[in-house]
């Protein structure tokens, strides 16, 4: 069987076992590719869209957005190709060496300290968040606190530790979000919701 048409059958097989569902016809291929991305049916449950975050999340891919994320897992499980149709770049500033200086001069996180050194790419961008619970509070900070407004947040750390939390708080914020109630989540499942996001805008 060819790659192709193993993801075809993976994709039948998804939609087959998912049953009777009240996902959109955009919300569905976000779906479909998280549960491709981990085979856990329980995200059908667990995944949150705010009303507008699907279309704002496609209209800054094609307008050519920066992809902000706080691992580098993250960023290398988003689609080359797709990113270079829509002129659109990634970064991860975890691994820069001002990272770690501003981690230890602040008494914060690498990955606080990555989502606040970029912070002049917030506005517009899409900030996709897998790992860690900080960067997400760091995002949600920067919006409350200076105002710096992403088109689109993906909200997915997992974890024991204010992960949960993280997401809660933003789904009571009115920032556009793609988000997984409770602690699961992770890089991949953020890869796969950017892919899925990708995909719907090359079909438009």
């Amino acid at each position: 069987m060819r790659p192709d048409q193993i993801e075809t059958e993976s994709f039948r097989i998804i939609l087959q076992e998912l049953g009777a569902h009240s996902f959109s016809s955009q919300e569905l291929p976000i779906v479909q590719r998280v549960i491709h991305a981990t085979a856990d049916f329980e995200y059908a449950q667990l995944l949150a869209f705010s009303p507008t975050a699907i279309q704002d999340g496609i209209r800054a891919l094609r307008g050519g957005c920066r992809v902000l994320t706080d691992v580098q897992m993250a960023a290398v499980g988003i689609s080359l190709v797709y990113l270079e149709r829509f002129s659109c770049s990634v970064r991860c500033a975890i691994r820069e060496p001002e990272t770690l200086s501003l981690a230890h001069a602040e008494g914060v996180t690498r990955s606080t300290a990555a989502i606040r050194r970029m912070a002049g790419d917030i506005p517009g961008a899409i900030v996709a968040i897998g790992n860690a619970p900080t960067a997400l509070f760091e995002a949600l900070r920067l919006w409350k606190e200076e105002g710096l407004r992403p088109a689109l947040v993906v909200g997915v750390p997992v974890g024991f530790v204010n992960a949960a939390e993280s997401k809660a708080a933003l789904q009571q914020s009115d920032l556009p979000h793609i988000t997984v109630r409770g602690r699961k989540g992770g890089s991949t499942v953020a890869a796969a919701i950017l892919n899925a996001l990708l995909r719907l805008a090359a079909e438009e």
